[in-house]
């Protein structure tokens, strides 16, 4: 163990030599690992930022539940759209028959979305607002974070009550440092109270329910002024259903589908008219993207280690060169091939690994600008930091593997001769 501890403390020290001696050389020869070990790091790191991202707006609609809808999310919008549009929308009757008759639902709900309408509080006012009206279930559903107030209760859904509870952003644009809770605002022509406000849920490109500009009231209470019924094409719709705690998906999905079907009154031999979608469905086609993303890095890092290997190879063999006198004194006083093979393939190593942590700093100082323009945050992990060390140690035993087995297989009186 001590011998081999020798090997490369003197291995990084002739590395150090190497560098302090040849200073530009060596450090344009490293220049093939720095830019190689950049693209590939760089690109993983984006991709895994984003990907991250993307994954936290998923869990945020929740990784065990259906949503009903016209159209497949796994299909081109273009393809089928014929006969997707020709299909119904789902309906709040659909959403009744899953409540009363799924039992591997822990819950169910109805969500009805409007815009182009105006909230008011005295002379502040929200154009093109986002309004939301939900069964009671959503909430258990969506888990939603107060920041203060309260949410609806049961009797409030039921009777449509003109009642809302904001998003942080509705919330502070309106009402710009006072408290807003129990204020009377203007919706839809109408007073409604506020209750509560939600927690921001921060930057993120990802969000794909925008919960900070929300307006959020009851289904009942959306239906009074909004006309909701299947056919009408001004409103958004979503029917969610979450499994029951060790229910399988695919059992779910064919107990709501058998409902669906008897509700809609389908023959046995007719397709069904409505499609059941999962996350997961759209997490598999981001997963293609993010491999083809990461392949592209990975082959442009490609071409520029080949050119840093040669490079290090080159350093190598005029290394072996200026040393072949020592080298012959070495294995004369007894020094084992293995031994003189360890020793420049350490040297070898350690050059590569110099060149991967200048590729490693360039890539932190590159992700950190792009993080204050970028639209979410990008940053490098440990795991990526570690595939680039590793990256180059591979470079440097590759590089460094025939330089290090022509010093070790000289002829000790041939070499001192030398």
């Amino acid at each position: 163990m001590k011998i081999y501890l020798k090997i490369i403390w003197e291995s990084f020290l002739q590395a150090v030599e190497s560098l302090r001696s040849n200073t530009l050389r060596t450090l344009l020869s490293l220049l093939g690992i720095t830019i190689g070990i950049f693209c590939i790091i760089t690109v993983k790191s984006a991709v895994d930022s984003l990907q991250d991202n993307i994954v936290q707006g998923f869990n945020k609609l929740g990784s065990d539940v259906i949503y009903l809808d016209r159209r497949p999310w796994n299909e081109d919008p273009g393809q089928n759209y014929w006969k997707y549009e020709k299909r119904p929308n789902t309906s709040y009757q659909d959403y009744q028959a899953i409540h009363k008759n799924v039992k591997g639902a822990k819950y169910s709900a109805f969500i009805a979305f409007t815009g182009g309408r105006t909230i008011k509080y005295r002379s502040s006012a929200i154009s093109n607002a986002f309004i939301m009206g939900s069964t009671e279930e959503y909430a258990s559903i969506q888990d939603f974070k107060l920041a203060e107030g309260r949410l609806f209760n049961p009797i409030e859904y039921a009777n449509g009550t003109n009642k809302i509870v904001l998003g942080s952003n509705v919330y502070n644009e309106l009402f710009q440092g006072i408290s807003g809770i129990n204020k009377e605002v203007k919706l839809f022509g109408q007073n409604y109270q506020v209750i509560g406000y939600l927690e921001p849920e921060g930057q993120n490109v990802f969000n794909f329910m925008d919960f900070d500009n929300v307006i959020w009231t009851s289904f009942n209470s959306v239906k009074k002024y909004t006309n909701v019924s299947p056919n009408s094409n001004t409103i958004g719709r979503m029917l969610v259903v979450k499994a029951e705690k060790g229910t399988d998906m695919e059992e779910l999905k064919g107990e709501v589908a058998s409902v669906i079907r008897a509700s809609r009154r389908l023959r046995p031999l007719e397709d069904n008219n409505f499609s059941m979608n999962e996350l997961s469905m759209l997490t598999q086609i981001l997963e293609k993207v993010f491999k083809v993303l990461n392949l592209a890095g990975f082959v442009i890092g490609i071409f520029a280690l080949v050119v840093g290997m040669v490079s290090v190879a080159n350093i190598m063999f005029v290394s072996v060169k200026e040393r072949t006198n020592i080298i012959g004194i070495k294995k004369a006083l007894g020094a084992k091939k293995y031994v003189i093979l360890s020793e420049f393939l350490i040297e070898s190593i350690i050059l590569c690994i110099i060149g991967g942590i200048l590729g490693l700093l360039l890539v932190f100082l590159m992700l950190k600008a792009i993080s204050g323009i970028a639209p979410f945050g990008i940053n490098m992990s440990v795991l990526n930091a570690i595939i680039g060390i590793g990256t180059s140690i591979l470079v440097g035993i590759i590089s460094g593997i025939i330089p290090a087995s022509k010093a070790s297989s000289m002829d000790p009186v041939e070499a001192i001769r030398h």
